[in-house]
């Protein structure tokens, strides 16, 4: 079981992650995102990730500039693509960069997996968040703190593991691990006391309750 925990911006939170046995740690770069963190910040910060677990750069439909930007600053193990990124996109900034990739789908009904046919042979990693609320008025594709039905993805046979994200907590990462059996966990805003801001035990708690609903499997 992997996991990752996204939008980290204290090196005590990062310090948190890593000790708890957080398997990813995922860094925000959407300036809309409270959870954001500019280049040079995350400079300061990626530090003591590197070799302890995988250092995962979140991007929303980025340009190519941004991309090398990311790059210089913290030279990702992982490009995780939260945006409407094309299969074409994925698969050219797998071969610019030579990484896995992580293509996030969002998901409220049904209809919504049929999307997964057309990236699966581009990414590595499939990433399934619930969409905002027909009636929100945000414009962030992640990190809402809201959960699909897992019901839709329970059973689901594919060719590449997915990690399971879209609000999940310390409470509900077990059940949510037994329902749908993902190959990881992703969460960011279900470990936080504000928006952007994690709480350092809530992070150790959902490391410790993910990893041991997997072993109970």
């Amino acid at each position: 079981m992997y996991v990752k925990i996204c939008g980290l911006s204290t090196p005590g939170t990062i310090e948190a992650g890593l000790q708890a046995g957080a398997n990813w740690i995922g860094f925000v770069f959407f300036p809309k995102s409270p959870r954001h963190v500019g280049y040079g910040k995350a400079k300061e910060l990626v530090g003591p990730v590197r070799g302890k677990a995988s250092i995962v750069a979140l991007t929303v439909n980025a340009s190519d500039d941004e991309l090398e930007a990311i790059d210089r600053s913290i030279n990702p193990d992982i490009w995780q693509l939260h945006g409407s990124e094309s299969p074409e996109r994925v698969r050219e900034i797998k071969q610019r960069y030579g990484r896995p990739v992580m293509k996030a789908l969002t998901i409220r009904d049904r209809e919504d997996l049929a999307a997964i046919s057309r990236y699966e042979e581009a990414c590595d990693i499939f990433l399934f968040d619930a969409k905002p609320p027909t009636d929100s008025k945000t414009d962030l594709p992640g990190g809402n703190g809201i959960a699909f039905d897992w019901r839709l993805i329970e059973n689901l046979k594919l060719k590449k593991p997915f990690v399971l994200a879209g609000g999940l907590d310390p409470d509900n990462v077990s059940e949510a691990i037994r329902l749908t059996r993902p190959q990881g966990v992703d969460v960011s805003s279900g470990i936080e006391s504000a928006p952007g801001i994690k709480d350092r035990q809530k992070i150790v708690d959902f490391v410790q309750r993910a990893k041991q609903a997997a072993q109970d499997f």
